[in-house]
């Protein structure tokens, strides 16, 4: 018999939702970059697009911080332990800032010229996108160190959630199902 698996703690939850973020920020440039190319009619849907994973991409950074925090009251710490969930840390929250603003700057650069009914040429439309690319760039980089850290403590140290025991069935439950 199939059966869902037990949902997690809050403190557990962390290794679930890390991810969502990086695939929703890493993904939403190359709508942007499709969006950019494109006549600006059609091309639109795809900048809307790029706002809509920014923005679920960016709320997901603040959940995975706060399940983070929960997580990490919960970690046995060594000083190296320590010093890169320090890290990784003080990178999530830089993180969430500079994600928060970002997606702040690209909603009012679609919503304010439908707002004042005044679209922006094509080549300077193109250029201000490409100049937000850039600046991106720079938010995914901290986004990848912020993961790289985080990666760091499981791989590296072995660091990992504390989930209840017993909520994996055993050899002989798994047997009879």
């Amino acid at each position: 018999m199939i059966q869902f698996p037990p949902i997690p703690a809050w403190d557990a939850l962390h290794p679930l939702i890390v991810h969502f973020p990086i695939a929703l920020l890493l993904v939403s440039p190359l709508f942007i970059v499709i969006g950019a190319l494109l006549q600006p009619e059609k091309g639109r849907v795809y900048l809307f697009s790029a706002l809509i994973l920014m923005a679920l991409g960016t709320s997901a950074v603040f959940v995975a911080l706060e399940t983070g925090e929960a997580a990490a009251k919960l970690t046995e710490r060594t000083p190296e332990i320590n010093a890169v969930l320090e890290h990784h840390e003080q990178l999530a929250e830089t993180t969430r800032v500079a994600f928060a603003v970002l997606t702040v700057i690209f909603a009012v650069m679609l919503l304010l010229p439908r707002l004042l009914r005044r679209s922006p040429g094509w080549l300077a439309g193109r250029a201000l996108l490409l100049l937000f690319l850039v600046v991106y760039g720079a938010g995914m980089l901290l986004l990848v160190n912020t993961a790289h850290n985080g990666g760091r403590l499981v791989h590296e140290f072995g660091v990992k959630a504390m989930v209840e025991p017993g909520a994996l069935p055993t050899a002989a439950e798994a047997e009879r199902n």
